[in-house]
């Protein structure tokens, strides 16, 4: 299989590195083809994502992504169109050792292809405007790869979050076609609006399972679900197609710290793991994030969760956890 590595910028580079020590040491059937794109692809070759980065992205089983900096929207938000990667998936898990509020096990199901990430803005005098697209195929095929997952995943309830009490038509659109989906499964549903959503997760996230919603909105739900367990360093994401599937930290590029070898590659490893998943090897995936949480619960972790190993030195100890 082959696996296109697109390491990025910064901090992007480090949890790659230490993500690929890992998993060259599982014994894994991967061939792995590194990608350019990014800030400082931009000053090499004065593009962002070359054609040649889409090429071996298309020809590849996966994708492993780092992060990018000031180019983010030219480089994932273009992948994402590019290679139709409708589904954004980020689970939010709390694990033994983080200090959190709660013990939750939430994932958000964010449509990746629309709404105002299309980026149809315009000047009218001296205003902005921009144009939200939320098509009918694009809410049927977000709902439908929500509730798959929840059966797949065993989960009980999907939660719908919306703004359709003002964004009639668009969120309208949403939300009915979330009911009209969710009549040919049998799971507990229900929806709220947006900012109440966003209340309860702060307050009482457990009435929370699996969330599907449109693509402004996720990215910022997800954001907050991050928080709940502990920050974007354990924030791993997939954005899937029918066709193509990039696996990615939720985390920028973090320059204020890269080079300095102490970024937290946690939510890189858990891409990696579903990435794994994705690619049939399940029992893998389950012993790397099952030696990851047993390191932080032993507090083994790097800075930000208040230790002090490096960056290799926590992959290190991953891979000896998993023995």
């Amino acid at each position: 299989m082959k696996i296109a590595v697109i390491p990025g910028d910064g901090i992007g580079r480090e949890v790659i590195s230490a993500t690929l020590h890992i998993l060259q040491n599982l014994d894994l059937p991967f061939e792995y083809v590194y990608a350019e794109a990014g800030d400082e692809c931009m000053r090499k070759f004065g593009v962002p994502l070359p054609d040649e980065t889409l090429e071996i992205c298309r020809e590849s089983d996966a994708i492993l992504f780092g992060a990018v900096g000031e180019t983010a929207a030219d480089v994932i938000v273009r992948l994402r169109q590019e290679l139709d990667l409708f589904a954004n998936v980020r689970p939010a898990k709390s694990i033994r050792g983080v200090n959190c509020l709660y013990d939750v096990d939430i994932v958000v199901v964010r449509e990746n292809t629309e709404c105002l990430y299309k980026g149809y803005e315009f000047e009218v005098g001296d205003s902005a405007v921009a144009m939200r697209v939320i098509t009918r195929r694009g809410c049927e095929r977000i709902v439908r790869f929500a509730f798959e997952f929840a059966r797949r995943e065993g989960r009980k309830r999907v939660t719908a979050l919306h703004k359709a009490n003002v964004l009639k038509k668009t969120c309208g659109l949403f939300k009915n076609v979330f009911y009209e989906i969710a009549k040919n499964y049998e799971f507990e549903v229900n929806d709220y609006y947006i900012d109440a959503g966003c209340l309860y997760l702060v307050t009482k996230p457990w009435i929370f399972d699996v969330i599907v919603t449109t693509n402004l909105f996720g990215d910022i739900v997800s954001d907050l679900t991050a928080g709940l367990v502990g920050g974007l360093g354990l924030a791993p994401s997939a954005n899937i197609g029918e066709r193509y599937a990039l696996f990615e930290p939720v985390h920028g590029s973090a320059p204020d710290i890269a080079g300095k070898g102490i970024a937290n590659p946690s939510a890189t490893i858990l891409s990696a793991c579903m990435m794994l998943r994705h690619l049939g090897f399940g029992e893998v995936a389950e012993k790397v994030e099952r030696a990851l949480e047993n390191v932080i619960s032993e507090g083994k972790t790097t800075p930000d969760l208040g230790g002090n190993l490096k960056t290799m030195e926590f992959a290190e100890e991953v891979l000896k956890n998993i023995g």
